[in-house]
C-alpha cells in the first residue's frame, strides 16, 4: 500500500499548453508537512526492504568489498609527497604527507573525519604555494556544493585565522610569494535576490592574515550575471589567467592580465566560438587545448603578442581519438586520449613531435596525473572495472613505470572479464558498451543484468572499479555500461547529438542497449535492471515512462525529472545549454515536454519496480525532482510493483558522502535489486579473495 500523497492542483500555461502540477507543494523542503511526508516515504521503503531476507548479508559483503586502502595520486610539494588515503572504511580519506612513499611513517595534514560528528566534512579543493609552506583548502559539509576556503600553515600544522566563504566551483591561484591568492566566489546571501545566489560570480584577491571583508575585487562582469570565472597562474607566475564559462556549455573564454603591469585584462579568446583550456606557457607563448575547428580537440600555441587566429600554431593536430586532457611535465606534453571510451597516455615534445606511448593496461580510466613542469618523474592513477585504482610512478628518462600503491592483489581477476561490444541504436548509430561478468557466462537469456548509463554534459563514461559492482558480478550478475550520445566519448559532435532537440537520441541509445542485451540472450526483461544518477537519473526516469515493460527493475538516483522548472532552482540554470528552457522558448517546450519524465507518467500503466533516491540537502539536483516523480508514479501505478522513495538525511548530491552512508545506501539499492529480480544471493560464490 503506497503512501497517499495529497494533490493541490497548480495549473500553468506554457505557450498555449495547459500543464498540471499537483505536487508543487513538495517543492518546499522546509515545510513540516513535507518533512512528515518524507518520513512516511522512508518508512515505506524500509518496510519493503525488510522483506528481503538476505539484506544483512548484502551489507556484510559490501562492507567487506569496500574495506581496502584507497589512495589519491601523490603530488610533490617541497620535500614532501602529499596524498589522500582511506584505510578502508573511514568515512573520509585523510590527507597525509611523507618524504618517502615507501614508508609507513605518515604525517596527518588534514583529517576531515574530525571536523564534524556526521562524517560529512569533505576536502574539495587543494592549492599549495610555490614553496610548499602553505596550503589553501576547501571544506564542504553535508554534500553541499558550497565550500569554505581555509589556509593551513604547513610549518606549524595549524590553520591561519582566515576563512573565505560563499565559494562554489571555486579555483584558487596563489601568487609566487605565497602571500595571498586569487579566487572566485558568489555574492554573500542576502545581498542579492535568492534566485541570483548562483549568479554574479566575481574574482577576488585575498591577503593571508586578513578578513574576507578586506578582499579586493579583481574582476566582474555586471552586464552578464551568468558568467563564472576560474583563476589560475601561468607557469612563471606572471600572468593571471581567467577561464570564463557559462554553465555546462562546452565553450569558454580566456582573459589574462600581466600581474607586473597596472593594466586591464586582455580578452584573448572572447568570441564564444569554442572551448579553451590553458595548459601552460613559455614566456609569452601560451599553450591551449581547444575544440575550435577541432571537434575532437587539439593543442595550439598562441603568441600573445600576435593573438590573431591566423597566427595560431597547431602543435598537436586533431586526431581520430578524442583528446581528454594535457599536462606539461618534464618539459613535455603528457597527452591523454579517449580511444573507444577508454584511456591511452602518450608523450609529445613541446614542438608537437610524438615521443612514445606509455604502456598501460587496456580498458582503463586515468584517475589522475601529477608532476611539475620540470620534474623527471610523474605519478599516474588508473583503474578498470575489475581492479581498484593503481598509483604508479613513471620515470621519463628510463621510460619505466612502477606501481607505488595498488590493491589489485585483493581482488581476483582471473575468473572475470570485461569486453567491449558495439550495437546499433534506433537511427543506426553504432554505440559502444562495456560488459563485465564471470567467465563462462551462459547466454541463456536468464542472467541478471544491471545496465548503467549517463549520456550528457560531455561526460565520458569510462571504466572504473566499484565495490558494489564487484559484489554484483560475484553474485552472478552482468554489469553493462553503455556509452550514449550526449557524453564526450567521441568529441563535440557526439556530445551535441545528445543535447537539446536531439536529447531523445540518448534515451533511444539506452533502450537499444536493453533490447540488444535481451536479443543476444544475455538476459530477459524480467532480469534486466537499469540504473543512472543525476542526468543518468533523468535517463532512467524517461526510459521507464517511454518503455515501462522493458525492465525488471529501475534505480533512479538523484534524478532530474521536472524539465519545465529545473532551471529555477540552485544551479539548474547552468544546464539550459544541454536541456533547453521550456519556460522561455516555445520550441524548447515542445521537445522537453515530450520527454519530461514527470509529465509523461500515465495512469493505469504497470511501471517496473522502481527505487527513486535523493538527499535532503542536495543543492545541485534539488530533492523536489525525486519527490514529485515518486509521488506521481505511485499515484499512477497499476499492479503490485513497488514504487519507493529513499531520502538520505544530511547528505547532498554525492560530494564527500561518508563511507557509512555509502554502505547503507548501496545495501538498500542492491537489496532492492536482489529482491525484485529474485536473485538467489546465497547460491552465489562469496568474495573469497577480498
Amino acid at each position: 500500500m503506497s503512501v497517499e500523497t495529497k494533490k493541490e492542483m497548480v495549473i500553468e500555461n506554457y505557450h498555449g499548453t495547459t500543464v498540471k502540477d499537483p505536487y508543487r507543494w513538495l517543492e518546499n523542503p522546509d515545510a513540516e508537512e513535507v518533512k512528515g511526508w518524507v518520513d512516511q516515504q522512508n518508512e515505506q521503503t524500509q518496510d519493503f526492504l525488510k522483506t528481503y531476507p538476505n539484506r544483512e548479508e548484502v551489507k556484510e559483503r559490501l562492507t567487506k568489498s569496500m574495506n581496502f586502502p584507497k589512495y589519491s595520486v601523490p603530488q610533490k610539494e617541497g620535500d614532501y609527497y602529499y596524498f589522500n588515503k582511506n584505510e578502508g572504511l573511514q568515512n573520509q580519506a585523510i590527507f597525509y604527507r611523507t618524504k618517502d612513499l615507501g614508508s609507513e611513517d605518515l604525517e596527518v595534514i588534514i583529517d576531515p573525519n574530525t571536523l564534524n560528528d556526521e562524517g560529512t566534512a569533505a576536502i574539495t579543493n587543494l592549492a599549495f604555494t610555490k614553496d610548499g609552506t602553505r596550503l589553501a583548502y576547501g571544506i564542504s559539509l553535508h554534500g553541499s556544493d558550497w565550500q569554505e576556503i581555509r589556509i593551513r600553515n604547513l610549518a606549524t600544522g595549524m590553520d591561519e585565522p582566515d576563512v573565505v566563504k560563499w565559494c562554489k566551483f571555486s579555483s584558487i591561484a596563489w601568487n609566487e610569494e605565497g602571500t595571498g591568492f586569487y579566487y572566485n566566489r558568489f555574492p554573500e546571501p542576502g545581498t542579492v535576490d535568492p534566485e541570483d545566489e548562483s549568479n554574479f560570480n566575481r574574482v577576488y584577491w585575498h591577503d593571508v592574515g586578513t578578513k574576507q571583508g578586506k578582499d579586493r575585487l579583481i574582476y566582474e562582469d555586471a552586464d552578464d550575471k551568468a558568467l563564472s570565472f576560474s583563476p589560475s597562474m601561468s607557469d612563471d607566475y606572471r600572468y593571471l589567467i581567467l577561464t570564463v564559462w557559462k554553465g555546462t556549455e562546452n565553450k569558454s573564454r580566456i582573459y589574462y592580465k600581466d600581474t607586473k603591469l597596472d593594466e586591464d585584462f586582455v580578452h584573448l579568446f572572447a568570441d564564444d566560438d569554442g572551448e579553451y583550456t590553458f595548459i601552460g606557457n613559455e614566456g609569452r607563448l601560451f599553450y591551449f587545448a581547444t575544440n575550435y575547428n577541432a571537434p575532437k580537440e587539439k593543442v595550439i600555441a598562441v603568441d600573445i603578442d600576435k593573438p590573431e587566429k591566423d597566427q595560431w600554431i597547431d602543435v598537436i593536430p586533431e586526431k581520430e581519438d578524442v583528446l581528454a586532457f594535457v599536462d606539461i611535465i618534464n618539459n613535455q606534453f603528457v597527452v591523454c586520449y579517449l580511444h573507444n571510451a577508454h584511456y591511452k597516455l602518450a608523450i609529445y615534445a613541446l614542438d608537437g613531435t610524438f615521443q612514445r606511448d606509455i604502456p598501460l593496461p587496456d580498458y582503463i580510466s586515468i584517475s589522475g596525473v601529477s608532476g611539475k613542469k620540470s620534474a623527471s618523474t610523474m605519478f599516474i592513477g588508473y583503474t578498470s572495472y575489475l581492479v581498484p585504482t593503481t598509483i604508479a610512478r613513471y620515470d621519463f628518462e628510463e621510460d619505466l613505470i612502477d606501481p607505488v600503491f595498488q590493491s589489485s592483489a585483493l581482488f581476483e581477476t582471473e575468473n572475470f572479464e570485461t569486453k567491449q561490444v558495439f550495437y546499433p541504436s534506433k537511427d543506426g548509430t553504432t554505440i559502444p558498451m562495456f560488459l563485465t561478468y564471470r567467465k563462462g557466462l551462459e547466454l541463456n537469456g536468464e542472467n541478471p543484468v544491471l545496465l548503467y548509463g549517463y549520456g550528457g554534459f560531455n561526460v565520458s563514461l569510462t571504466p572504473a572499479f566499484s565495490p558494489s559492482q564487484r559484489m554484483w558480478i560475484e553474485a552472478g550478475g552482468v554489469y553493462a555500461a553503455a556509452n550514449l550520445r550526449g557524453g564526450g566519448e567521441f568529441g563535440e559532435e557526439w556530445y551535441k547529438a545528445g543535447t537539446l532537440e536531439q536529447k531523445q537520441n540518448v534515451f533511444d541509445d539506452f533502450i537499444a542497449a536493453a533490447e540488444w542485451l535481451i536479443g543476444q540472450k544475455y538476459t530477459t526483461s524480467k532480469k534486466l535492471a537499469i540504473m543512472g544518477g543525476s542526468n543518468g537519473g533523468l535517463l532512467v526516469a524517461t526510459c521507464i515512462t517511454q518503455q515501462p515493460d522493458l525492465y525488471g527493475a529501475a534505480l533512479c538516483l538523484v534524478p532530474v525529472t521536472d524539465m519545465l522548472r529545473y532551471h529555477k532552482f540552485t544551479v539548474g540554470r547552468y544546464w539550459v545549454t544541454d536541456y533547453g528552457n521550456a519556460e522561455a522558448n516555445p520550441e524548447d517546450f515542445k521537445f522537453m515536454y515530450a520527454y519530461s519524465p514527470l509529465h509523461n507518467v500515465k495512469e493505469g500503466i504497470a511501471y517496473p519496480p522502481t527505487l527513486v533516491t535523493t538527499a535532503d540537502t542536495d543543492d545541485r539536483v534539488v530533492p523536489l525532482h525525486a519527490m514529485k516523480f515518486a509521488a506521481t508514479l505511485q499515484a499512477a501505478q497499476s499492479g503490485d510493483n513497488p514504487i519507493l522513495l529513499r531520502v538520505e538525511k544530511n547528505a547532498g548530491h554525492g560530494l564527500g558522502k561518508p563511507t557509512a552512508k555509502i554502505i547503507e545506501e548501496q545495501t538498500d539499492m542492491y537489496s532492492f535489486l536482489f529482491e525484485t529480480l529474485k536473485m538467489d544471493l546465497k547460491s552465489s560464490k562469496s568474495l573469497e579473495s577480498v
